[in-house]
């Protein structure tokens, strides 16, 4: 129980801070938000892990947890492509249904196939994490569009292995796990702004909204870590990949946004995914 919870409050949290990255990105563009809010993560995380004196972990936990960064960042990276220049609404569901399956394909093989009623729970869950991503303007003939699949894959492999290697990292410490990860992912973003000559210049009014996407960021990558000490890799990252979820919910209520009939369908299998984890 203790692990679903923490999935869950993973989930609500960086759909938080998706919320609060989404508003900035709106204002100054999405790779600086994601650039800064690594920064923000860093300024945080270095001196909390040197101020609670936690165990230095191993080489091997460093690499995989930079590892995890780098896959992740590039993952963000290319789905913030896809979504500029394919189908919004195949890229965002293609690419967190595929972050959640294969933690869950991993998890089958190390850590055993797991009980009838989570795997029923898989099924609900990874339903809701393609019905909550998806907006209602949805194509109606997703044939015509597979050649928008290639990138939003290619992002879900990214944030799958994000998945695996930090539930691998970050076994026996959290916070410097964390400062690996972030590092790594600050060094990709900003390879890649720089190739792009991106400009670096944000607005004052919207440090704000990237200070809190940072925050919320640190804050939903802990409980996701906490989640996968307490309980299987698998359950762990399918309850966090529900992250859109809050994100949709907090644009109904902040934005007015409406929510689809298949997004509330989504929302209704996550609540049937958690009941039964929790058996």
């Amino acid at each position: 129980m203790i692990s679903i919870f923490y999935g869950l409050m993973s989930a609500l949290i960086w759909g938080a801070g998706d919320f609060a990255g989404g508003i900035a990105s709106r204002k100054t563009g999405a790779f600086r938000v994601v650039l800064f809010g690594e920064v923000v993560g860093m300024l945080i995380l270095v001196p909390v892990a040197l101020a609670v004196g936690e165990a230095i972990p191993d080489t091997m936990s460093w690499i995989q947890a930079a590892m995890a960064g780098a896959l992740g960042t590039l993952g963000l990276v290319l789905l913030y492509h896809a979504l500029a220049t394919g189908t919004m609404s195949i890229a965002a569901p293609v690419s967190a249904l595929t972050a959640a399956l294969l933690p869950v394909i991993i998890g089958s093989f190390s850590e055993g196939i797991p009980e009838g009623s989570v795997l029923m729970g898989f099924a609900f869950a990874l339903s809701a994490v393609w019905l909550v991503s998806r907006n209602h303007e949805e194509p109606r003939h997703i044939l015509a569009h597979l050649a928008d699949l290639r990138l939003p894959l290619f992002a879900g492999v990214g944030f799958g292995c994000y998945f695996v290697l930090m539930h691998s990292a970050a076994r026996e410490s959290t916070l410097w796990p964390m400062v690996a990860s972030r590092g790594a992912g600050l060094a990709v973003i900003a390879l890649f702004m720089l190739l792009r000559r991106d400009s670096y210049h944000v607005p004052r009014n919207v440090w704000p909204f990237i200070a809190l996407n940072g925050i919320l960021d640190i804050g939903g990558n802990a409980f996701y870590i906490l989640a996968g000490q307490m309980g299987r890799l698998d359950v762990s990252a399918v309850l966090s990949s529900l992250f859109p979820g809050a994100t949709i919910i907090l644009a109904q209520f902040f934005l007015k946004e409406r929510l689809s009939r298949m997004q509330w369908l989504g929302i209704g299998a996550a609540l049937v995914a958690i009941v039964l984890f929790a058996l």
